[in-house]
């Protein structure tokens, strides 16, 4: 569970969002980190994440204790049902440059706090969050947490499946073209075809810019 409560800021975005993979709120203090957390929620190499779930014991140069609170754990899949463990600062690079002699000591902490846990401790910036795979994760996640709800969710999902292994590969235009003719059908299939595509039981490639003339594939 998070160390500390998210203040408001009148600065940056802040807010909680509904995660199924957070273990406790999904507490965000910027746009950044709560791209972050998207990413995370989105990726199937995440077991489960905790925002803020340490506070860092630390002295200054004077003796005096201070602490550092991280943004997020991250449990990451392995084999065998083993996971390993990453700890992340989530911020802005101008940040980061802004307030390096603040912030070494933290981090140098933390580096410290990891190593004798067998973790290992990670910055990220907007270098990692601005790119083209985070703008189709934005678009994909509502599809993937919030499910297909509707009555004909299984008979899309097997119109959908059956094509694509048919046809190899295709794009999303083509696929619903070649299982329906009028545009009002194939619009009741398009959510559950992003569904596939995010869940990963539809091949694509999100680091191309995601569209109706994608390249799309079966993976089965």
């Amino acid at each position: 569970m998070p160390v500390r409560k998210i203040p408001k800021n009148y600065r940056n975005i802040t807010g909680i969002a509904a995660h199924s993979k957070a273990n406790g709120a999904a507490a965000y203090e910027s746009s950044l980190e709560r791209d972050f957390l998207s990413l995370l929620e989105f990726s199937n190499d995440v077991a489960q994440f905790e925002v803020q779930p340490v506070s860092i014991e630390w002295f200054d140069p004077s003796g005096k204790k201070r602490t550092y609170t991280p943004d997020v754990l991250v449990h990451y899949k392995q084999s065998h049902h083993t996971t390993i463990e990453i700890l992340y600062e989530v911020k802005y690079r101008s940040d980061i440059k802004e307030n390096w002699l603040t912030l070494k000591p933290k981090f140098k902490a933390a580096v410290a706090y990891c190593k004798a846990r067998g973790w290992r401790f990670k910055l990220i910036t907007e270098v990692e969050l601005h790119t083209i795979y985070m703008d189709n994760v934005r678009f994909l996640l509502p599809y993937v947490t919030q499910g297909v709800l509707h009555e004909h969710y299984e008979a899309h999902m097997t119109l959908l499946d059956k094509q694509i292994r048919a046809v190899k590969t295709s794009t999303p235009n083509e696929l619903l073209a070649s299982i329906f003719d009028d545009e009002w059908s194939r619009a009741e299939l398009l959510p559950t075809l992003w569904y596939l595509i995010g869940t990963f039981q539809i091949g694509i490639d999100l680091n191309q810019p995601l569209s109706m003339q994608s390249k799309i594939w079966s993976i089965r």
